[in-house]
């Protein structure tokens, strides 16, 4: 009998023991690592997996070494030296981020203010709307993503922000899976949240479960390569509180891939809003004319036609009431421009707020793919042309023909138009007229548009798939059977030969002298070159030269030339349409 008592004693002693030396080895961990928010880090079988965390905590001591206090700092551009900089270039390739670089940049990094100096004489209510911050990324690189929670972080006051929820979209990088939640938990405060996705969604259905999971009044959506600057929150949450159906955007600076400075224009007072092309991309655009007017201040509230779609703020009952986001654009692209169009469309306003600035990372390409490579930029612009453009979905479709009255691969947009009438939202005429009256329209309110054909030849004018992003010379090329973008020319009521965005002028060849050839630029960098006479027996007439738009000479594929009008038949050319008219010649 004593035996048994004994033995079980000893078993008892022993139990105590090893919960004792668990208790202890515990506190070792939390002494050790010093970390407030621990409780998170144990392994579902109650055990704690201190080889792993033991490795984090050398990474992250690694990495803190590797960081160089200076670079970078206050915006300032940063360069790596040796088989640094050849490592740095070769990433920048594939990531379309110089990773070797931000590695060595500080997560918490100085920025000059660089706000009007107005800006800085505003005074915001004590009492704003609170924010639920919502950051959405894809294999990210680690260091760009924490200088963005960094920035939040110190240039936010804290009783404004409720919760910064990080989506993770399905990411596969090492660094973004154990590491990423440990430091989470270990070295950021509460509020910053992980919300892991089980499968890749895209922006469009991250962005939703984000803003499923917030509480704030009002939400404010962040790309995960931002940094943000001085007092950039309580602008956008001041106008919002003000005005509740206005969705608002800070000025975006550019912060350079490749050397990380924060670029930005020494005239605080000048920057760019957003507009759109036919084709359905988003664009910078100049204030127009009629805001510039209304503004009472340097610093006032600006209308923009669109927004970029990456940084905004909107009040959270309100983000639901007016239709949240189309669910089913699957990846990236479209999904601003179709807010955007909604928007202005259904009764709100989409507003650039001065004194807010946020820098980003404006990449190049697009470091990873969505599945099955599907071009969900086109299907997801297809979408909101057939919901908000109604016939004016004619010209996107004139560049983007493949997915015209195809509803298979666009899917059903049923639901969307339903939105559109519960709403009782205006048409997209009225969204031309009354909120972005800059935009050219090819085919209306013209003399003459579509092909330009020389009458005695097959040639036509064309682009020749020449970047029209700067400056190039326009030529001829056999005239499509049908209406291709590259050969869609219109000739405005004022005297523009011109496409899109960029109108005709004339300048003399680099190489061969007095030969003119037709140069296409910006509309609004010419003031006084860029009048053409179109007359009616079908002479093109630059009215400043004197000269003939003329294809005497000219073979396919090159540019076309101007010279002293005369009866030569390559100098009379037909449009397709006259006003609303086809060619009656």
């Amino acid at each position: 009998m004593k035996f048994w008592r004994y033995k079980i004693r000893y078993i008892i002693y022993a139990f105590y023991a090893v919960v004792i030396l668990i208790i202890i080895k515990r506190i070792s961990v939390v002494s050790v690592y010093n970390r407030v928010q621990i409780e998170n880090i144990w392994l579902e079988n109650g055990t704690t997996n201190y080889e792993k965390n033991e490795r984090y905590e050398q990474w992250i001591n690694e990495y803190v070494k590797g960081i160089s206090r200076k670079l970078g700092e206050y915006g300032k551009p940063a360069y790596l030296n040796g088989e640094e900089k050849i490592k740095g270039n070769e990433i920048l390739k594939k990531k379309a981020v110089n990773i070797i670089l931000s590695n060595k940049i500080s997560f918490q990094r100085k920025l000059l203010d660089i706000r009007d100096p107005l800006c800085k004489n505003v005074t915001y209510d004590i009492v704003l709307p609170s924010v639920s911050i919502i950051i959405i990324f894809h294999n990210e690189a680690f260091s760009v993503l924490l200088r963005t929670i960094y920035s939040v972080l110190k240039e936010t006051p804290p009783k404004l922000v409720r919760e910064i929820i990080l989506v993770d979209d399905k990411s596969d990088e090492e660094q973004l899976q154990g590491l990423l939640e440990y430091y989470i938990q270990t070295r950021l405060p509460k509020k910053v949240k992980l919300l892991r996705l089980q499968q890749r969604q895209g922006l469009v259905r991250a962005r939703l479960k984000g803003a499923k999971s917030a509480s704030g009044d009002v939400l404010m959506f962040l790309d995960a390569h931002c940094e943000v600057t001085k007092n950039w929150l309580q602008p956008l949450l001041q106008r919002i509180k003000d005005k509740r159906n206005a969705v608002v955007t800070p000025i975006i600076d550019n912060i350079s891939e490749e050397t990380f400075e924060y670029l930005y224009n020494a005239e605080p007072s000048f920057f760019q809003v957003g507009g759109f092309s036919w084709s359905g991309h988003f664009t910078w655009i100049n204030i127009q004319e009629i805001d510039l007017q209304s503004k009472t201040s340097p610093i006032s509230p600006v209308r923009s036609p669109t927004m970029a779609g990456g940084l905004f703020a909107i009040n959270r009952k309100y983000f639901w009431e007016i239709g949240s986001y189309d669910d089913q654009m699957d990846g990236w692209g479209g999904e601003n421009l179709e807010m955007s169009f909604r928007i202005w469309q259904c009764g709100g306003v989409l507003e650039t707020i001065p004194c807010s600035r946020v820098g980003h990372v404006f990449r190049n390409f697009l470091p990873y793919k969505f599945p099955m490579n599907k071009d969900t930029h086109g299907i997801n612009t297809a979408r909101l042309a057939n919901v908000w453009m109604d016939d004016y979905k004619r010209l996107f479709y004139l560049h983007r023909e493949e997915y015209k009255d195809m509803p298979e691969l666009i899917g059903d947009v049923r639901s969307r138009i339903d939105l559109r009438e519960r709403l009782k939202c205006k048409s997209f005429k009225w969204y031309l007229d009354n909120v972005y009256p800059e935009k050219f329209i090819p085919d209306e309110n013209v003399q003459a548009f579509g092909k330009v054909r020389v009458q005695t030849k097959n040639l036509c004018l064309d682009n020749l798939q020449r970047d029209e992003e700067k400056p190039y010379n326009i030529g001829v090329y056999e005239c499509h059977s049908k209406l291709y973008p590259s050969q869609y020319f219109s000739m405005s009521k004022s005297g523009e030969l011109r496409r899109e965005d960029v109108c005709a002028t004339v300048i003399e060849d680099e190489l061969l002298n007095y030969i003119f050839k037709v140069n296409m630029r910006g509309c609004d960098e010419i003031e006084h070159d860029k009048e053409w006479i179109l007359t009616e027996d079908g002479k093109i007439l630059h009215l400043r030269t004197g000269l003939c738009l003329d294809a005497t000479g000219v073979h396919s594929k090159e540019d076309v030339i101007v010279s002293l009008c005369s009866d030569s038949p390559d100098q009379f050319w037909q449009f397709d349409f006259y006003g609303d008219k086809i060619n009656p010649r």
